[in-house]
């Protein structure tokens, strides 16, 4: 007989929790003691998040600086903040932009799909199966509008990949490759100097 779900969540110091059977949900990524910082949850399974980059934690901050500074008075902007896509999956993206009311209060661990206008995935080593290909495909099947995935050029300036949600085939769309500069006007209209990525003030 296997233990039960809660069992499960009481873990000795330094030991990975062991999934009950049918994996984690959603829920569990709020309940489970000692799980490193960002961890995801996909398809029922915990993702660890490897050590950051310096150019992981340089795009995270031009992207959000930005998109603060751009972005229209109902909407906001966080980083590293979960979404509840279903009962089985809840992946961090980077940066992501939400309605102003979608915000519940200081407790607050993750967003509905339904409340996310923009998800934003900077690239690392050990995620690029993932941010290429699991996690667009899951955003868009959720609902999400729009998706940047953001990769790395040779010399570490940002190369943004734009997509769109296409809400006949729930899929996404790539509505451009964009380097060195950052112009679109959806979600809403905005610039963002890719070469400034090591500008220490926004």
């Amino acid at each position: 007989m296997s233990a039960a779900p809660e069992d499960r969540l009481e873990q000795e110091p330094n030991r990975w929790p062991v999934p009950p059977e049918g994996g984690w949900t959603a829920d569990d990524l709020d309940r489970i003691p000692g799980l490193p910082p960002h961890t995801e949850l996909i398809d029922g399974s915990l993702v660890f998040m490897s050590p950051q980059t310096a150019f992981h934690g340089r795009a995270m901050r031009l992207f959000e600086n930005a998109l603060l500074d751009q972005a229209p008075a109902h909407l906001d902007v966080l980083r590293e903040m979960t979404i509840k896509l279903d009962e089985k999956n809840r992946p961090e993206p980077d940066v992501l932009v939400f309605p102003v009311e979608a915000n519940t209060g200081p407790r607050q661990t993750w967003f509905r799909p339904e409340d996310v206008v923009l998800a934003v995935e900077v690239v690392s080593d050990d995620s690029v199966e993932r941010d290429r290909e699991v996690k667009p495909r899951k955003y868009a099947a959720a609902g999400v509008q729009h998706f940047w995935r953001v990769e790395a050029d040779d010399v570490g300036v940002p190369i943004v990949y734009v997509y769109e949600l296409d809400p006949a085939l729930e899929v996404y769309v790539p509505t451009g490759i964009h380097r060195d500069k950052l112009t679109l006007t959806a979600p809403f209209p905005l610039t963002v100097d890719l070469t400034a990525i090591n500008r220490r003030r926004p």
